[in-house]
């Protein structure tokens, strides 16, 4: 560790999100309360399984009349430890109300799996969905993903993926990312209180760290962290916007006034917010 970086002290302050925020758990029980309503009003094709595993599950929301929308993939946050996709099922109800599909993907968490074996999981599930799109009803030459916190750091792991050579797919099968206060470079997760469950080695964190990885076919890229949040989060924001700047991508770094790291995800359930508009423009169904 260089004279510059942060200690194990400055870290753990930075990443310790509940300690932060220490409403954390009014949040949570709003994502839940308000996930339920959602579903309860718009029955969705819950639990579709993309693998083995019992956390290797979809849960896929259409639109009411749109043959073969685009489809939203979102990829919970959780710190790679906890969450569900059932918690987020609100933040497709704006956008189906537009035209979109929406897919909640799981994955299996730490410490039961690696990292490796998480961005693993993304990647397939991603791909079934490209496998699976007629028979599930949106189109598979639209497909775009977005994700929260450690969610945000796995839909730019997904646009990393080379899809032609792990699977025999389309280069650009992602069409656009939305990451939102993403984690892109893991060497300071790993060097914190949260390895102690994650359990990265410095290769590992390396070669899990969209920073640091070759980038994939380009695509419209929104990066967005809240005014709020710890500046850990607005570093790894800044980085990650800048590399795709300076690879030519098309992009934009978006802070969200008056937001937390906990508000921010909430504001996707809003029609009107500048997040789902975002969204909802680089969907093609949103005003330019």
């Amino acid at each position: 560790m260089s004279r510059s970086d942060p200690d194990r002290a400055t870290l753990d302050r930075n990443y310790n999100l509940r300690a932060a925020v220490p409403e954390f758990q009014t949040w949570f029980d709003r994502y839940a309360a308000t996930s339920a309503g959602f579903r309860a009003r718009w029955p969705g094709r819950l639990d579709l399984g993309y693998g083995e595993g019992p956390r290797q599950a979809i849960d896929l929301f259409l639109p009411a009349a749109a043959a073969r929308p685009p489809l939203l993939a979102f990829i919970h946050g959780g710190y790679w430890q906890s969450r569900d996709r059932k918690d987020f099922s609100f933040m497709a109800e704006p956008l189906v109300a537009a035209g979109a599909a929406v897919a909640l993907i799981d994955y299996e968490l730490t410490p039961a799996d690696t990292m490796d074996r998480i961005v693993a999981e993304i990647r397939e599930a991603l791909a079934w969905l490209h496998r699976h799109a007629a028979c599930q009803g949106f189109d598979p030459e639209r497909i775009h993903v977005a994700g929260h916190s450690a969610g945000g750091h796995l839909a730019a792991f997904a646009i990393a993926t080379i899809w032609q050579a792990a699977f025999g797919l389309p280069a650009d099968l992602i069409k656009g990312a939305v990451a939102i206060s993403g984690i892109f470079d893991l060497e300071p997760i790993r060097r914190c209180y949260l390895n102690d469950v994650l359990q990265m080695d410095e290769a590992e964190a390396r070669r899990d760290s969209p920073l640091h990885l070759p980038l994939g076919r380009p695509c419209p890229v929104v990066v967005a962290v809240g005014e709020h949040e710890t500046q850990a989060f607005h570093e790894q924001s800044r980085a990650y916007a800048g590399r795709l700047e300076a690879a030519g991508w098309p992009g934009v770094l978006m802070t969200e006034p008056g937001l937390d790291h906990f508000a921010i995800v909430m504001t996707l359930g809003e029609a009107g917010a500048p997040l789902v508009q975002a969204i909802l423009r680089q969907l093609g169904i949103g005003p330019a």
